[in-house]
């Protein structure tokens, strides 16, 4: 079930009317466990039982762990869950990557051999949903949090349908104790979460999936784009899927709003960044946070040696690449992200800039010094994601080759000169950018670019009616899933 979609809507609709009806804690959170399974089904019902089992393992883990202090036994209930979750998620997300990359292996020994690919369809939100319980078992063995003995508290925690499949990725001392505890109404946060929705949906259908309409065309047919129609397209890349998933991100903390439930922050306006490792922070929060929390700093990410530090970041990008895909390129593409932020790693006493910060300073007009470093990290992130957008090697090499060789030619200047202005399909999508970069920059230092408190309220009513009105008409024809679902 699509956030996007008349059917979201009316679900929705439903759910909340009938969670805000009833008063106990307990059949809200039914509620919400039984919404969650139709919402996950909607896709294809047997993924449901994958959900269950991940559900059941580690709540069984979590109470192994809460009545056992005896060291090895608590290793085991660890490893089980370890082995439960990683086996599930690399079967379902790796099998046929590592079965197609064994082959190949033997082969250039001389050997042949058949090996067994499946056809598997990804189950939507498995890299998600597995995260998110594993941190639940890892914080129980390490004595963060106790076990929860409500098997009826612990599904709704891994199940909460607005970030089910695409984050963001919650830890259970921070979601779980909102699910046992009471809830009542509250109009104040059901209007912000409201305006959370309509950003992230403005973001998603106005910016990202017309910005979709210049990067499919020029990505799916590389052999008939020059060198500068990559770079634009690249460039508009890197607004497309932040917009994508901050837009769902946003509509997942609105929709959790509404139900009382306060989701963390995913996106901190990642694209204004002044160095990769800024961009690292302020980009997908939940996930760089948990591997942070549970790859580097357990790999010594922690400690003075430089060298160590160096290698947890390395190692800890590179899975966090291979975690986005089964494909060498996102291996790499993890693996050139983590040389660019290992230096400022190894500068630990520098002050680093807090997500709550507003990115590139408090001036509405930047020094020279900030604009060079914005531009010069977001021209980092944009090249950096040929890799993550092309499905090959060869082809991220064409486009690499092509945008270099054409960079001091005139001719394909031109030749891209007409492209954006000859075209309604390509220079509306750009003035939109435009505006939500203008947009993104005045607001900054927000939660999200609508809130506007010192707005009297025909003037906010106005703007939204707006917002309103571009995404229906932007949103007539159908339009594309978000990025992440594939993820």
């Amino acid at each position: 079930m699509n956030f996007i979609s008349t059917t979201f809507l009316v679900f929705l609709t439903l759910v909340f009317a009938v969670y805000w009806a009833i008063r106990r804690r307990r059949g809200q959170n039914l509620v919400l466990l039984v919404a969650s399974y139709v919402f996950y089904s909607w896709w294809d019902w047997r993924f449901c039982g994958l959900l269950l089992i991940s559900s059941l393992v580690d709540y069984g883990v979590g109470l192994g762990l809460g009545r056992t202090r005896a060291t090895r036994a608590r290793r085991l209930w660890l490893i089980l869950s370890l082995v439960v979750n990683l086996v599930m998620l690399g079967f379902f997300k790796y099998f046929n990557f590592f079965a197609e990359n064994f082959q190949q292996l033997l082969a250039s020994f001389g050997l042949t051999v058949n090996t067994v690919t499946l056809r598997i369809v990804l189950p939507v939100g498995i890299s998600f949903y597995t995260f998110q319980t594993l941190s639940y078992t890892i914080d129980v063995y390490r004595g963060r949090i106790k076990p929860t003995k409500s098997l009826l508290d612990y599904g709704t925690f891994v199940s909460f349908f607005p970030q089910l499949v695409a984050g963001p990725i919650e830890r259970a001392p921070r979601l779980l104790p909102q699910f046992q505890s009471p809830r009542r109404f509250d109009a104040v946060e059901a209007r912000e979460g409201c305006r959370f929705i309509l950003w992230g949906c403005f973001k998603k259908v106005v910016i990202a999936d017309s910005l979709a309409t210049i990067v499919d065309p020029i990505y799916g047919s590389p052999e008939g784009a020059v060198g500068p129609q990559f770079l634009l397209a690249t460039m508009c890349f890197a607004f497309q899927i932040y917009c994508d998933f901050s837009g769902y991100s946003d509509i997942a903390i609105g929709t959790g709003r509404l139900f009382g439930i306060r989701l963390v922050r995913n996106f901190a306006y990642p694209l204004f960044s002044q160095s990769p490792a800024e961009f690292w922070r302020r980009w997908h929060i939940s996930l760089t946070t948990w591997f942070r929390d549970y790859v580097y700093i357990p790999l010594g990410g922690s400690r003075k040696s430089g060298a160590r530090r160096a290698a947890a970041i390395i190692a800890t990008f590179t899975l966090c690449g291979f975690w986005h895909g089964a494909s060498w390129t996102f291996v790499v593409w993890g693996f050139v992200n983590a040389l660019a932020v290992v230096p400022a790693t190894l500068r630990l006493r520098r002050p680093r800039a807090r997500v709550t910060e507003r990115p590139a300073g408090s001036r509405l007009f930047p020094g020279p010094g900030v604009l060079l470093r914005v531009v010069a990290t977001f021209s980092w992130v944009s090249l950096t994601l040929v890799l993550f957008r092309s499905p090959t090697f060869a082809q991220a090499g064409h486009i690499f080759a092509a945008m270099a060789g054409a960079m001091f030619d005139p001719e394909t200047w031109a030749v891209t000169a007409r492209y954006v202005l000859g075209g309604h399909e390509v220079y509306q999508p750009l003035y939109y950018l435009g505006v939500f970069i203008f947009v993104e920059w005045v607001q900054r230092g927000r939660m999200h670019a609508l809130q506007l408190p010192r707005w009297p309220r025909p003037a906010r009513w106005l703007l939204y009616s707006l917002l309103i009105w571009m995404i229906f008409k932007e949103g007539a024809t159908p339009g594309n899933d978000f990025i992440y679902f594939q993820f």
